[in-house]
């Protein structure tokens, strides 16, 4: 008897699906595309040359920009050097009166954005300012007070601001040093002052390259304290081609110089890092603070006291006191509009950011290779960019794309189509995310890696696949991290200026521009009411950094 056994028809072959290393390499060099985008572009402009831009540029910008930028970056590397040092030393090895208030007070002018501590500084030194006022009542002349509108006042201006960086980070360095370092030293003969040169100093010196550089790349990326004090460097002179020339070829050209600049400064302090190793003692052996005689620890106090007073206490009582003389005329529906505007675009930027700095995050944490930490570096270089460069970056290329979709939309009928990307908040955030993600990406990365592999595996024992482990363990424990990040980003936005002032839709002004409209026009009681909200926007993380420090000394 025949059994007809039926034959069924073949199962299709099973697609092939991508290997996970080649879905998250994908999704880590994505999101770094957001930075390298705008940087290629404007590094490509120097490939694209014009000789008529250049030869006006040789002649009449280029010469005064590089002397200005180079007195700039040489003047505030020797006064934050100097300041930060000199200050992290005092309060970590010595105990004076203050010393416990004065260690986490040192890092307010963080707070203070240097376009507002820059035109508070007019206000008050300049000629018409109450200080020289007083000094004309009293003595009869002030032609002798220095000109607080000249080189020296805007590197003193970014000395004050950018100071704490080289502060913070040698005061954890000679923290961690210990007590035996300067044992060492004092068993070689050496006093505490020599020890200070000839030990602690050199071993504090990957804490003081970190330091100086953050500081100098603030000074390079800064804009509105060069344009409040009239103080030509690269740019201002980015921001006069583009709205002052509308050229925006000779804008992207003057922004590849600068982000050659940026990246030899970079290159630089890598290269004085070197390979050197430098390991501290320990906390076991922190030091105790060693008490000063009264008469020194009282000056030493009243130093300290001296340039918080100039970088932050003044500055912050003038802005309150101009706030509140011109609180009843600003408070209205278009100053609660800048208001509203500069916290939906911070809180936008801070969501579009941590999304990102997450989703690379994640991509490092499954395949920790060469690729796709290579990614996270270049994705996170825009912190060191000038806003003015991310913002030609990210320009050119959208208005390429739209020039495009408006022909389209031409072709298809669509006459009244002028714009369809430019004059939009994505312009905004994708220069946002471009600045900031390393911002973000730090806070989301360090908590990423308290995620052990054990719990991951127990999970995935469970059952659960790789999105839900991701919704139902990653996220839970990184919500500390994220929200550190969202908040260090949604401050840095309310500070941010260039990018907002470049980029922005037509009636988007903020807090920031509103600040920069005023001071241009030098109404500086006018712009002290946004300036106040901005500095108390910034305390906040300054504040947080303090506590996070003084707890971990």
């Amino acid at each position: 008897m025949d059994i007809d056994i039926p034959h069924t028809a073949p199962l299709p072959p099973t697609p092939r699906r991508l290997p996970r290393r080649l879905d998250e390499h994908a999704l880590a060099w994505l999101v770094a595309a957001v930075t390298l985008v705008p940087l290629g572009v404007v590094l490509a402009s120097l490939w694209q040359p014009e000789g008529e831009v250049w030869r006006h540029m040789a002649e009449f910008v280029l010469p005064q920009l590089l002397i200005n930028t180079a007195w700039l970056i040489a003047g505030v590397a020797v006064g934050t050097l100097g300041l930060g040092v000199s200050l992290a030393w005092v309060t970590a090895i010595y105990d004076f009166p203050g010393r416990k208030h004065f260690a986490w007070a040192l890092a307010l002018p963080l707070a203070m954005p240097a376009y507002v501590l820059a035109f508070v500084q007019i206000g008050l030194y300049d000629f018409t300012g109450p200080l020289q006022s007083l000094i004309r009542d009293v003595a009869g002349d002030s032609s002798w007070f220095p000109s607080i509108r000249s080189r020296g006042g805007v590197i003193l201006t970014l000395t004050l601001v950018l100071y704490p960086y080289v502060y913070l980070l040698a005061r954890n360095a000679f923290l961690t040093q210990g007590r035996r370092a300067l044992e060492a030293a004092a068993s070689l003969g050496l006093s505490r002052r020599q020890g200070f040169w000839r030990v602690a100093l050199p071993m504090a010196r990957p804490w003081l390259v970190g330091g100086v550089s953050l500081a100098l790349m603030e000074c390079l990326a800064d804009f509105g304290t060069v344009a409040t004090f009239n103080y030509d460097t690269f740019t201002t002179a980015i921001y006069k081609a583009w709205f002052g020339l509308f050229n925006l070829t000779a804008a992207s050209q003057l922004a590849s110089l600068l982000v050659m600049a940026v990246l030899a400064l970079a290159l630089l302090e890598q290269r004085a890092r070197g390979d050197k190793r430098y390991t501290a003692t320990g906390r076991g052996a922190a030091n105790r603070p060693e008490r000063l005689p009264p008469w020194r620890g009282w000056l030493v106090a009243g130093a300290c006291l001296l340039v918080l007073s100039l970088a932050f206490l003044v500055p912050m009582a003038q802005l309150l006191y101009w706030a509140w003389t011109v609180a009843a005329e600003q408070l209205d529906l278009r100053y609660m509009g800048f208001v509203g505007r500069s916290l939906v675009l911070s809180a936008g930027a801070a969501g579009v950011v941590v999304v990102l700095a997450l989703v690379l995050a994640y991509a490092v944490r499954r395949k920790r290779d060469i690729a796709s930490r290579l990614a996270a570096r270049l994705a996170t270089l825009g912190y060191a960019v000038p806003g003015t460069v991310l913002a030609v970056g990210v320009f050119i290329p959208l208005a390429w794309l739209d020039n495009h979709l408006i022909t389209a939309a031409h072709a298809l009928g669509w006459p009244g189509v002028s714009e369809v990307i430019k004059g939009t908040l994505l312009v905004m955030l994708l220069a946002y995310a471009a600045r900031f993600l390393a911002v973000a990406f730090e806070p989301t990365q360090s908590a990423m890696q308290r995620i052990t592999a054990s719990q991951e595996e127990a999970a995935a024992s469970m059952g659960l696949g790789r999105r839900a482990v991701l919704w139902r363990i990653h996220l839970p424990m990184l919500r500390g991290g994220l929200l550190t990040a969202a908040l260090m980003v949604f401050v840095d936005v309310m500070k941010e200026m260039p990018i907002t002032l470049m980029t922005r839709p037509f009636g988007w002004d903020t807090l920031a521009v509103r600040v920069f409209e005023m001071t241009s026009e030098g109404q500086w009681e006018m712009a002290a009411l946004p300036s106040v909200a901005i500095v108390l926007a910034g305390l906040i993380p300054v504040i947080l950094l303090a506590v996070q420090t003084e707890r971990h000394a």
